[in-house]
Protein backbone atom coordinates (compact mmCIF):
# COMPACT_ATOMS: atom_id res chain seq x y z
CA UNK A 1 0.00 0.00 0.00
CA UNK A 2 1.45 3.34 -1.07
CA UNK A 3 1.41 5.74 1.87
CA UNK A 4 3.24 8.79 0.63
CA UNK A 5 5.43 10.23 -2.09
CA UNK A 6 7.38 13.35 -1.21
CA UNK A 7 10.71 15.14 -1.49
CA UNK A 8 13.26 14.32 1.21
CA UNK A 9 12.88 17.60 3.11
CA UNK A 10 9.11 17.15 3.43
CA UNK A 11 9.91 14.22 5.74
CA UNK A 12 13.27 15.28 7.16
CA UNK A 13 12.35 18.71 8.54
CA UNK A 14 9.36 17.55 10.64
CA UNK A 15 11.36 14.49 11.76
CA UNK A 16 14.16 16.73 13.03
CA UNK A 17 11.58 18.79 14.92
CA UNK A 18 10.10 15.85 16.85
CA UNK A 19 12.88 13.30 17.40
CA UNK A 20 14.65 15.39 20.08
CA UNK A 21 12.31 13.99 22.74
CA UNK A 22 12.86 10.34 21.80
CA UNK A 23 14.91 8.65 24.51
CA UNK A 24 17.80 6.37 23.59
CA UNK A 25 16.93 4.08 26.49
CA UNK A 26 13.26 3.26 26.84
CA UNK A 27 11.06 0.74 28.60
CA UNK A 28 8.41 0.64 25.88
CA UNK A 29 9.67 -0.17 22.35
CA UNK A 30 7.02 2.09 20.79
CA UNK A 31 8.53 5.12 22.54
CA UNK A 32 11.47 4.93 20.12
CA UNK A 33 9.01 5.31 17.25
CA UNK A 34 7.47 8.35 15.59
CA UNK A 35 3.75 8.36 14.85
CA UNK A 36 3.16 9.41 11.22
CA UNK A 37 -0.42 10.27 10.28
CA UNK A 38 -2.09 11.75 7.23
CA UNK A 39 -5.62 13.03 7.44
CA UNK A 40 -7.50 15.45 5.18
CA UNK A 41 -4.35 16.55 3.40
CA UNK A 42 -2.33 17.18 6.57
CA UNK A 43 0.79 15.11 7.33
CA UNK A 44 1.49 15.02 11.10
CA UNK A 45 4.38 13.52 13.07
CA UNK A 46 4.34 12.92 16.81
CA UNK A 47 7.03 11.77 19.27
CA UNK A 48 6.82 11.38 23.04
CA UNK A 49 8.63 10.10 26.13
CA UNK A 50 5.38 10.10 28.17
CA UNK A 51 6.41 13.36 29.88
CA UNK A 52 6.82 15.54 26.77
CA UNK A 53 5.16 15.28 23.38
CA UNK A 54 6.03 17.14 20.18
CA UNK A 55 3.70 17.20 17.22
CA UNK A 56 4.33 18.92 13.92
CA UNK A 57 2.18 19.15 10.81
CA UNK A 58 2.66 20.03 7.14
CA UNK A 59 0.41 20.09 4.10
CA UNK A 60 0.32 16.92 1.99
CA UNK A 61 -1.57 15.93 -1.10
CA UNK A 62 -5.27 15.58 -0.28
CA UNK A 63 -5.74 12.84 -2.89
CA UNK A 64 -3.71 10.23 -1.03
CA UNK A 65 -5.36 7.79 1.36
CA UNK A 66 -5.37 8.61 5.05
CA UNK A 67 -3.12 6.45 7.23
CA UNK A 68 -1.46 6.17 10.65
CA UNK A 69 1.74 4.21 11.27
CA UNK A 70 4.69 4.19 13.70
CA UNK A 71 8.31 3.53 12.77
CA UNK A 72 11.72 4.00 14.40
CA UNK A 73 12.26 7.77 14.62
CA UNK A 74 16.06 7.64 14.61
CA UNK A 75 16.36 5.14 11.76
CA UNK A 76 13.91 7.02 9.55
CA UNK A 77 15.63 10.32 10.30
CA UNK A 78 19.09 8.87 9.59
CA UNK A 79 17.87 7.40 6.29
CA UNK A 80 16.30 10.67 5.15
CA UNK A 81 19.38 12.63 6.18
CA UNK A 82 21.69 10.28 4.26
CA UNK A 83 19.72 10.56 1.02
CA UNK A 84 20.66 13.23 -1.57
CA UNK A 85 19.03 16.68 -1.48
CA UNK A 86 15.67 16.75 -3.24
CA UNK A 87 15.59 12.96 -3.40
CA UNK A 88 12.09 11.66 -4.18
CA UNK A 89 10.94 9.28 -1.44
CA UNK A 90 8.17 6.69 -1.56
CA UNK A 91 6.74 5.14 1.61
CA UNK A 92 4.87 1.85 1.22
CA UNK A 93 3.41 -0.32 3.99
CA UNK A 94 3.00 -4.11 4.10
CA UNK A 95 2.72 -6.68 6.93
CA UNK A 96 4.19 -4.78 9.89
CA UNK A 97 6.92 -3.23 7.75
CA UNK A 98 7.41 0.00 5.86
CA UNK A 99 9.48 0.19 2.68
CA UNK A 100 11.35 3.42 1.94
CA UNK A 101 12.43 3.84 -1.69
CA UNK A 102 14.50 6.67 -3.18
CA UNK A 103 16.04 6.12 -6.61
CA UNK A 104 17.93 2.83 -6.35
CA UNK A 105 18.01 2.92 -2.52
CA UNK A 106 15.58 0.71 -0.63
CA UNK A 107 15.07 0.20 3.11
CA UNK A 108 12.65 -2.01 5.03
CA UNK A 109 11.81 -0.98 8.60
CA UNK A 110 9.64 -2.68 11.20
CA UNK A 111 6.45 -0.87 12.26
CA UNK A 112 4.26 -1.04 15.36
CA UNK A 113 0.48 -0.39 15.47
CA UNK A 114 -0.47 3.31 15.59
CA UNK A 115 -3.29 2.42 17.99
CA UNK A 116 -0.67 1.50 20.63
CA UNK A 117 1.11 4.87 20.46
CA UNK A 118 0.67 6.73 23.80
CA UNK A 119 -0.61 10.17 22.78
CA UNK A 120 -0.72 12.88 25.47
CA UNK A 121 -4.05 14.62 25.11
CA UNK A 122 -3.77 18.41 25.31
CA UNK A 123 -7.18 19.05 26.73
CA UNK A 124 -8.69 20.57 29.83
CA UNK A 125 -9.50 24.14 30.72
CA UNK A 126 -6.78 26.72 30.05
CA UNK A 127 -5.94 28.48 33.34
CA UNK A 128 -3.61 31.09 31.85
CA UNK A 129 -2.22 31.97 28.44
CA UNK A 130 0.37 34.28 26.93
CA UNK A 131 1.80 35.09 23.50
CA UNK A 132 5.15 36.68 22.73
CA UNK A 133 7.76 36.68 19.95
CA UNK A 134 9.81 33.48 19.68
CA UNK A 135 13.06 35.44 19.94
CA UNK A 136 11.95 37.02 23.23
CA UNK A 137 11.10 33.68 24.85
CA UNK A 138 14.25 32.05 23.44
CA UNK A 139 16.25 34.95 24.90
CA UNK A 140 14.65 34.44 28.33
CA UNK A 141 15.40 30.70 28.30
CA UNK A 142 19.04 31.27 27.31
CA UNK A 143 19.46 33.64 30.25
CA UNK A 144 18.48 31.07 32.89
CA UNK A 145 18.61 27.44 31.66
CA UNK A 146 22.25 26.85 32.66
CA UNK A 147 21.28 27.43 36.32
CA UNK A 148 18.80 24.52 36.44
CA UNK A 149 19.75 21.59 38.65
CA UNK A 150 20.57 18.19 37.14
CA UNK A 151 19.08 15.10 38.77
CA UNK A 152 18.80 16.84 42.12
CA UNK A 153 16.92 14.97 44.84
CA UNK A 154 14.96 18.22 45.24
CA UNK A 155 13.04 17.43 42.05
CA UNK A 156 11.45 20.90 41.88
CA UNK A 157 14.91 22.35 41.09
CA UNK A 158 15.26 20.14 37.97
CA UNK A 159 13.35 22.62 35.86
CA UNK A 160 12.54 26.27 35.24
CA UNK A 161 9.92 28.31 37.05
CA UNK A 162 7.61 30.06 34.57
CA UNK A 163 5.69 32.97 36.06
CA UNK A 164 2.83 34.73 34.30
CA UNK A 165 1.67 37.84 36.13
CA UNK A 166 -0.41 40.44 34.36
CA UNK A 167 1.70 41.87 31.55
CA UNK A 168 4.94 40.28 32.80
CA UNK A 169 6.48 36.91 31.98
CA UNK A 170 9.35 35.74 34.17
CA UNK A 171 11.58 32.65 34.15
CA UNK A 172 13.73 31.55 37.11
CA UNK A 173 16.20 28.68 37.56
CA UNK A 174 18.37 27.65 40.50
CA UNK A 175 20.44 24.66 41.61
CA UNK A 176 20.78 25.86 45.20
CA UNK A 177 24.20 27.48 44.62
CA UNK A 178 23.24 30.14 42.08
CA UNK A 179 20.00 31.61 40.74
CA UNK A 180 19.20 33.22 37.40
CA UNK A 181 16.11 35.32 36.68
CA UNK A 182 14.94 37.02 33.49
CA UNK A 183 11.70 38.80 32.63
CA UNK A 184 9.98 40.53 29.73
CA UNK A 185 6.81 42.50 29.10
CA UNK A 186 3.75 40.99 27.39
CA UNK A 187 1.40 42.78 25.00
CA UNK A 188 -1.72 41.22 26.54
CA UNK A 189 -2.49 40.68 30.20
CA UNK A 190 -2.49 37.08 31.46
CA UNK A 191 -3.89 35.42 34.58
CA UNK A 192 -1.32 35.16 37.40
CA UNK A 193 0.13 31.67 37.62
CA UNK A 194 3.38 29.82 38.38
CA UNK A 195 4.46 26.43 37.04
CA UNK A 196 7.73 24.47 36.97
CA UNK A 197 8.66 23.39 33.44
CA UNK A 198 10.86 20.23 33.32
CA UNK A 199 14.51 20.55 32.32
CA UNK A 200 14.11 18.49 29.13
CA UNK A 201 11.20 20.63 27.97
CA UNK A 202 13.20 23.81 28.54
CA UNK A 203 16.16 22.44 26.59
CA UNK A 204 13.91 21.33 23.73
CA UNK A 205 12.31 24.78 23.54
CA UNK A 206 15.75 26.37 23.49
CA UNK A 207 16.67 24.11 20.56
CA UNK A 208 13.47 24.62 18.58
CA UNK A 209 12.77 28.35 18.94
CA UNK A 210 14.15 30.78 16.38
CA UNK A 211 15.30 34.41 16.56
CA UNK A 212 12.16 35.61 14.79
CA UNK A 213 9.19 37.84 15.58
CA UNK A 214 6.81 34.94 14.93
CA UNK A 215 4.72 34.30 18.02
CA UNK A 216 4.85 31.44 20.47
CA UNK A 217 1.56 30.79 22.26
CA UNK A 218 1.71 29.41 25.81
CA UNK A 219 -1.33 27.70 27.35
CA UNK A 220 -1.21 26.49 30.95
CA UNK A 221 -3.67 23.80 31.94
CA UNK A 222 -3.97 21.67 35.06
CA UNK A 223 -0.68 19.71 35.42
CA UNK A 224 0.23 20.54 31.82
CA UNK A 225 1.61 23.31 29.62
CA UNK A 226 1.41 23.58 25.83
CA UNK A 227 3.65 25.67 23.56
CA UNK A 228 2.49 26.33 19.99
CA UNK A 229 4.82 27.86 17.40
CA UNK A 230 5.75 27.41 13.73
CA UNK A 231 3.37 24.46 13.13
CA UNK A 232 4.78 22.73 16.22
CA UNK A 233 2.86 21.85 19.37
CA UNK A 234 4.95 20.87 22.40
CA UNK A 235 2.91 19.53 25.31
CA UNK A 236 4.63 18.88 28.63
CA UNK A 237 3.71 17.74 32.08
CA UNK A 238 4.75 20.15 34.82
CA UNK A 239 6.78 19.41 37.94
CA UNK A 240 4.72 19.30 41.11
CA UNK A 241 6.30 21.02 44.10
CA UNK A 242 7.07 24.36 45.69
CA UNK A 243 9.82 26.36 43.98
CA UNK A 244 12.09 28.34 46.35
CA UNK A 245 11.14 31.97 47.05
CA UNK A 246 13.44 33.66 44.55
CA UNK A 247 12.76 37.13 45.99
CA UNK A 248 14.38 36.12 49.28
CA UNK A 249 17.50 34.88 47.47
CA UNK A 250 18.18 38.12 45.58
CA UNK A 251 20.33 40.33 47.85
CA UNK A 252 19.10 43.86 48.51
CA UNK A 253 22.14 45.14 50.45
CA UNK A 254 25.11 45.83 48.19
CA UNK A 255 27.33 48.73 49.19
CA UNK A 256 30.15 47.74 46.81
CA UNK A 257 29.63 48.00 43.05
CA UNK A 258 32.05 46.68 40.43
CA UNK A 259 31.54 47.66 36.78
CA UNK A 260 33.63 45.79 34.22
CA UNK A 261 33.69 44.94 30.51
CA UNK A 262 31.99 41.57 30.11
CA UNK A 263 34.36 40.19 27.47
CA UNK A 264 37.51 41.20 29.38
CA UNK A 265 36.21 39.57 32.58
CA UNK A 266 35.08 36.45 30.69
CA UNK A 267 38.44 35.95 28.96
CA UNK A 268 40.41 36.55 32.17
CA UNK A 269 38.29 33.98 34.03
CA UNK A 270 38.69 31.47 31.19
CA UNK A 271 42.47 31.80 31.40
CA UNK A 272 42.80 31.42 35.16
CA UNK A 273 40.29 28.55 35.19
CA UNK A 274 42.88 26.45 33.35
CA UNK A 275 44.69 26.03 36.69
CA UNK A 276 41.62 25.77 38.92
CA UNK A 277 40.99 22.74 41.12
CA UNK A 278 39.12 20.27 38.91
CA UNK A 279 36.70 19.29 41.65
CA UNK A 280 35.98 22.56 43.47
CA UNK A 281 36.65 25.05 40.64
CA UNK A 282 37.35 27.87 43.08
CA UNK A 283 38.46 31.36 42.00
CA UNK A 284 39.31 34.38 44.19
CA UNK A 285 38.25 37.89 43.24
CA UNK A 286 40.46 40.41 45.05
CA UNK A 287 39.07 43.93 44.73
CA UNK A 288 40.77 47.22 45.51
CA UNK A 289 40.41 50.76 44.16
CA UNK A 290 40.03 50.54 40.34
CA UNK A 291 41.65 47.09 40.26
CA UNK A 292 40.47 43.48 40.15
CA UNK A 293 42.85 40.57 40.67
CA UNK A 294 41.60 37.09 39.75
CA UNK A 295 43.49 34.18 41.32
CA UNK A 296 43.21 30.40 40.87
CA UNK A 297 45.18 27.65 42.65
CA UNK A 298 45.15 23.87 42.42
CA UNK A 299 46.40 20.86 44.39
CA UNK A 300 49.76 20.87 42.58
CA UNK A 301 50.59 24.27 44.13
CA UNK A 302 50.18 25.93 40.72
CA UNK A 303 48.68 29.39 40.43
CA UNK A 304 47.19 31.63 37.74
CA UNK A 305 46.61 35.35 38.21
CA UNK A 306 45.03 38.09 36.09
CA UNK A 307 44.73 41.81 36.74
CA UNK A 308 42.06 44.07 35.26
CA UNK A 309 41.51 47.81 35.49
CA UNK A 310 37.89 48.23 36.56
CA UNK A 311 35.39 50.78 37.77
CA UNK A 312 35.39 50.03 41.50
CA UNK A 313 35.52 52.44 44.44
CA UNK A 314 34.20 50.30 47.28
CA UNK A 315 36.02 48.71 50.19
CA UNK A 316 38.78 46.13 49.65
CA UNK A 317 37.30 42.63 49.22
CA UNK A 318 38.68 39.12 48.84
CA UNK A 319 35.85 36.76 47.90
CA UNK A 320 35.72 33.25 46.42
CA UNK A 321 33.35 31.74 43.85
CA UNK A 322 32.95 28.69 41.69
CA UNK A 323 34.48 29.89 38.43
CA UNK A 324 32.12 27.74 36.34
CA UNK A 325 29.12 29.62 37.74
CA UNK A 326 30.63 32.96 36.70
CA UNK A 327 31.54 31.68 33.24
CA UNK A 328 28.04 30.30 32.66
CA UNK A 329 26.43 33.69 33.17
CA UNK A 330 28.99 35.71 31.21
CA UNK A 331 28.87 33.27 28.28
CA UNK A 332 25.10 33.62 28.02
CA UNK A 333 24.99 37.42 28.03
CA UNK A 334 25.57 39.66 25.03
CA UNK A 335 26.02 43.05 26.72
CA UNK A 336 29.24 45.08 26.72
CA UNK A 337 29.31 45.81 30.45
CA UNK A 338 28.18 43.99 33.59
CA UNK A 339 27.85 45.14 37.18
CA UNK A 340 28.73 42.93 40.15
CA UNK A 341 27.16 44.03 43.42
CA UNK A 342 28.63 42.91 46.76
CA UNK A 343 27.96 43.48 50.44
CA UNK A 344 30.89 41.67 52.09
CA UNK A 345 33.08 38.60 51.54
CA UNK A 346 30.48 36.28 53.13
CA UNK A 347 27.49 37.48 51.10
CA UNK A 348 26.14 36.47 47.71
CA UNK A 349 27.07 38.43 44.62
CA UNK A 350 24.39 39.94 42.39
CA UNK A 351 25.36 40.22 38.72
CA UNK A 352 23.22 42.51 36.55
CA UNK A 353 23.24 44.28 33.19
CA UNK A 354 23.06 48.10 33.39
CA UNK A 355 20.83 48.17 30.29
CA UNK A 356 18.42 45.37 31.30
CA UNK A 357 16.59 45.59 34.60
CA UNK A 358 14.84 42.28 33.89
CA UNK A 359 17.97 40.12 34.37
CA UNK A 360 19.45 39.12 37.73
CA UNK A 361 22.05 36.46 38.55
CA UNK A 362 22.93 35.53 42.11
CA UNK A 363 25.99 33.45 43.07
CA UNK A 364 26.77 32.22 46.56
CA UNK A 365 30.38 32.67 47.73
CA UNK A 366 32.66 29.74 48.54
CA UNK A 367 35.55 29.45 50.98
CA UNK A 368 38.91 28.96 49.28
Amino acid sequence: MLLLEAERDTLLFPLQAVTGVVEKRHTLPILSNVLIEKNAGVLAMTATDLEIQIRTSTQASATEDNFAITVSAKKLQDICRALPDKAHIRLEASDEHIQITAGKSRFNLQTLPAADFPVIESNGETESRASLPQKTFKHLIERVQYAMAQQDIRYYLNGMLLVLNGKTIMVVATDGHRLSLASAELEQESASLEIIVPRKTVQELGRQLTDSDDLIHIKVRRNQVAFNFARIELVSKVIEGKFPDYNRVIPSNHSNVLQVARTALLQALQRVAILSNEKFRGVRLVLSQSELRIICNNNEQEEAQEELEVDYHGEALDIGFNVSYLLDALNNLSCDTVQCLFDDANSSMLLIQPDDAGFKYVVMPMRI
